[in-house]
């Protein structure tokens, strides 16, 4: 289809062929393109050192949201609380989870941080987040998983007995925290290697000299963290006119 749009698994060739060091000419061949289509492909997107076939196919999904007519309020929108714009914040969305993507987390996995992080009550259930986000109970179930084993989020039991995912302020606390450690376990590998290779050598100087940064990282993060810890728990100012009902109360 040298007209129609690019597919996923398209995407997928690509970034394979742009990782293999193939030209622009050779892969558009492989699919049937114009080299024109491929080049302009992977420039828009990211250049050949960081082109990814998921965040193209996303950015591509953006562009043609963002044509469409708007969803008529009420049609398909959920209702939102504090009179946001529906459109607005399903926009918003869409940047935060993009951005989750290009740290390196999938984009399931992406969708479902973005979804607690944008709820006023900081916890939803499984059904709740399937709901939210129109995707099958394990494709939540798995996302759930992989950010528990991350630090990012936890479960807890509400009052009904349903378990809960929730990301709140010491979660992203511990998180960090986590982070530093393991900034600072790279630093003692990195040491170790000096006296297996040999000081003075080349190789154990650049060792030595990544693991004097990572140490330098690692404490400024648990120093930084531990002085700014009390601005993750400050409150919001109510709102004029009185606060609106959080997410949780109307779940």
């Amino acid at each position: 289809m040298p007209g129609g749009r690019l597919s996923q698994q398209e995407r997928q060739q690509i970034a394979s062929g742009v990782a293999d060091g193939l030209a622009y000419a050779e892969i558009a061949r492989a699919l049937g393109r114009p080299t024109s289509t491929v080049t302009r492909e992977v420039m828009r997107n990211g250049g050949p050192t960081s082109y990814r076939a998921d965040l193209a196919q996303r950015s591509t999904e953006r562009r043609t949201h963002r044509r469409k007519p708007a969803t008529p309020r009420g049609a398909q929108a959920p209702a939102q609380p504090h009179g946001r714009d529906p459109e607005a914040v399903a926009e918003y969305e869409e940047t935060f989870t993009t951005l989750f993507m290009q740290q390196g987390l999938p984009k399931m996995t992406s969708r479902v941080l973005t979804c607690l992080f944008t709820t006023d009550s900081g916890s939803l259930t499984a059904s709740e987040l399937v709901q939210r986000l129109q995707v099958s109970p394990a494709s939540v179930s798995k996302a759930v998983a992989a950010l528990e084993g991350l630090g990012l989020i936890r479960r807890e039991r509400d009052d009904r007995r349903r378990e809960r995912y929730v990301v709140d302020d010491d979660v992203w606390y511990q998180s960090t925290i986590a982070s530093a450690h393991g900034i600072a376990q790279v630093a003692a590998t990195a040491r170790q290697g000096v006296g297996v290779l040999g000081p003075g050598t080349p190789a154990a100087a650049r060792l030595e000299n990544i693991a004097r940064f990572s140490d330098f990282i690692s404490e400024s993060m648990l120093r930084a963290a531990e002085q700014v810890r009390d601005v993750l728990y400050t409150k919001p100012e109510p709102a004029p006119g009185g606060a609106g009902t959080p997410d949780q109360d109307q779940a």
